[in-house]
């Protein structure tokens, strides 16, 4: 049983997703053993207690030193003893400690088709307010795994979603999470669940 820890910020659309896919029994062999967040008043922790998974909250201004923060996160991770750590709008940069101690066993999913529109000061609706400035036909959303870069980790799957006439930034964003997102995180969770999913030479190989 793949142990699942996911990490956020604000209102856990992606962790619902994940509840639901477990649920559901589209992710297999998997539970969710904790949700963290670094805000008090996400909403991803009311989806979670509803869903009677366990929650902790590790927030900046409780540890003014950084170097607490991180070890604050650290240490509230090693207590679940996850298989996986899912980044789902986790808000926050993780410390070498936590990329190293979890290496190869974290994931983010990003809004965007990686390599366009990602890289630091690239996350919610800042992604989507620069591909209509750029006028893009298509757009999409990325789940990668996490490395020491900013989204420069190996790429699991991508899912492509067209932009349309009139569309804003607000538009363009719900329309990614529900054709691409919330449909490829569960997916890559599933596959990695199964050990379908493999780092070769920097890339992901899927068996």
């Amino acid at each position: 049983m793949l142990r699942i820890a996911v990490m956020v910020s604000g209102g856990g659309t992606n962790l619902q997703a994940i509840i639901d896919a477990v649920s559901d029994k589209r992710i297999h062999d998997a539970e969710i053993v904790r949700v963290i967040s670094n805000k008090r008043d996400a909403y991803a922790l009311e989806r979670a207690e509803k869903a009677g998974i366990e929650t902790v909250t590790v927030c900046r201004k409780d540890h003014p030193d950084s170097e607490d923060f991180d070890r604050a996160l650290l240490a509230a991770l090693d207590e679940a003893a996850p298989d996986l750590v899912v980044l789902a709008g986790f808000l926050v940069v993780l410390s070498p400690d936590i990329i190293s101690r979890y290496k190869g066993k974290i994931i983010n999913v990003h809004p965007s088709l990686i390599p366009s529109f990602c890289g630091e000061g690239f996350y919610g609706l800042k992604v989507h307010e620069e591909a209509l400035k750029r006028g893009v036909k298509v757009t999409g959303a990325t789940v990668h795994f996490v490395d020491e870069g900013c989204d420069t980790g190996p790429i699991i799957l991508q899912k492509a979603v067209y932009t349309e006439k009139g569309d804003t930034p607000e538009t363009l964003q719900r329309r990614v999470m529900e054709q691409a997102e919330w449909q490829i995180l569960p997916e890559a969770i599933d596959l990695i669940a199964g050990g379908k999913v493999k780092i070769l030479n920097g890339r992901t190989e899927i068996i």
